[in-house]
């Protein structure tokens, strides 16, 4: 399980860029928070009066929003189910999930059912090929020469808006339309290294399992990478995809 408070104190902040544009291509009454996370989306639709549900799948991650959240309602599941009824919510929204589905296309067809017809579904995914605050980790840990094998990622098939607009399509939804937001992040670089070591998650738990002089032998590296966006920040890109479920669209069964 990830560190909740470390991946609150970095990869949140991050992925909190995000949150306004989403919620601007879907604020709702009754919104669905899905991959919540430590809650940056779940705060952001509170303040602006919706009814929130908020679902991750790492009950760490639901104990800290439930804390700092009490207003929210709190359902622990993974995607691509849901245990909600068909057409429950006016918007569905995911900040950095659909990235992290085993199965993008049933997903998809998920958040269709669970979405009331002329309601809006709103997914962002980061731009692999222009993560820099992340990539530098991978560069810092190759660089290093340790043998490493990141996990598989399923979503680089359909990581092209095109691509991307196409399942929306095949899942029932239209008007599907995909922007690209980009910004840099500024942060302190010795903390960043911090929080997200201590996060750990899939990527990047391999650094804190090496042996201490390995692990300072990357930490050196990724000094050395990270140097350059000390003043401007790391340069970062996403996807930003939203569309709308028909308003005579039949629900689609997840399996």
């Amino acid at each position: 399980m990830t560190d909740a408070e470390a991946y609150d104190r970095g990869f949140a902040q991050l992925s909190s860029h995000t949150v306004g544009p989403l919620l601007t291509r879907a604020h709702a009454a009754r919104l669905l928070d899905v991959g919540c996370g430590t809650g940056v989306v779940t705060a952001a639709a509170l303040a602006l009066g919706a009814e929130v549900t908020a679902v991750d799948a790492d009950p760490v991650m639901l104990e800290l929003i439930a804390r700092r959240h009490p207003y929210a309602t709190i359902r622990r599941a993974a995607l691509p189910e849901l245990p909600f009824r068909d057409e429950e919510f006016d918007a569905v929204v995911g900040n950095y999930v659909i990235n992290h589905v085993p199965d993008t296309a049933e997903t998809l067809k998920e958040l269709h059912r669970v979405l009331r017809p002329g309601g809006t579904v709103a997914l962002t995914w980061w731009k692999a090929d222009e993560m820099t605050a992340t990539n530098v980790f991978a560069d810092a840990i190759e660089a290093a020469g340790v043998s490493y094998a990141p996990p598989p990622r399923p979503f680089t098939a359909n990581d092209t808006p095109a691509r991307f607009t196409a399942l929306l399509a095949g899942a029932g939804f239209e008007g599907a339309a995909v922007e690209t937001v980009r910004w840099r992040h500024q942060v302190d670089l010795s903390a960043w290294w911090t929080n997200i070591v201590q996060a750990g998650g899939a990527r990047f738990a391999v650094i804190s399992r090496q042996l201490p002089e390995t692990a300072e032998r990357i930490k050196a590296h990724y000094a050395r990478l990270a140097a350059p966006y000390a003043r401007r920040g790391f340069p970062v890109c996403a996807h930003l995809a939203y569309a709308t479920r028909a308003a005579d669209s039949p629900a689609h069964a997840a399996g």
